[in-house]
């Protein structure tokens, strides 16, 4: 970890850190996170290779007179794009919301939680930008949808968002009224201990 990044950490427990942003230290469990990339690594979208390919057997089943439908399936993809997100929210299009814990600068997301409550789409905060990347094939990406499932894949969604709900949208509104941040130091810590017990045994020494 650089300095920089290490003094960021060592701030952000120090400060008082407002709920908006204070809500991105609780991540999804390790355990569920890991059953819902699972799922959507199944709807990652095409490679430029996979499109290639697809657009090829679809322009060759039209030569022949056929349609689209017949060589390519309807996709269901993972939707990724902060805007194009925002949008598919608003339209309450959306089954399940992952948005990364790490956005720097956090202001990018830090109102989706809002959002998705506003609009009832269920969302998770999930551990990494980077993780959330493996989904669509970059690097990184700051969040990512899930709007369609095939058939097969519904009953395990449902699981899950009954797993994610109780522990985000749920208490969304107990959450805003909890702040962040405050941790003091092992050094300030140890020395509250210290006069701690300097003040015990001088009561105990009064006592005598």
């Amino acid at each position: 970890m650089s300095d920089c990044k290490r003094q960021k950490k060592v701030l952000s427990l120090r400060l008082k850190v407002p709920p908006s942003i204070a809500q991105f230290s609780n991540v999804l469990d390790r355990n569920t996170a890991a059953e819902t990339f699972k799922l959507l690594n199944n709807y990652r979208p095409e490679t430029k290779a996979e499109k290639k390919e697809r657009l090829t057997k679809e322009a060759a089943a039209i030569a022949e007179g056929k349609k689209r439908e017949d060589v390519s399936e309807k996709p269901f993809v993972v939707k990724y794009g902060l805007n194009h997100v925002v949008s598919l929210i608003e339209n309450k299009k959306p089954k399940l919301v992952l948005i990364a814990n790490d956005v720097d600068p956090i202001e990018l997301v830090v109102y989706l939680p809002g959002l998705c409550r506003k609009m009832g789409v269920p969302y998770a905060i999930v551990k990494g930008k980077a993780r959330l990347g493996t989904l669509i094939h970059q690097k990184t990406s700051t969040v990512a949808a899930l709007v369609d499932v095939k058939p097969e894949d519904e009953p395990t969604l449902a699981k899950l968002v009954s797993t994610i709900n109780p522990q985000f949208i749920d208490v969304y509104d107990n959450n805003k009224r909890h702040w962040g941040g405050g941790v003091l130091g092992s050094k300030h810590n140890e020395r509250f201990a210290k006069k701690a017990k300097a003040a015990a045994r001088e009561a105990a020494a009064n006592k005598e």
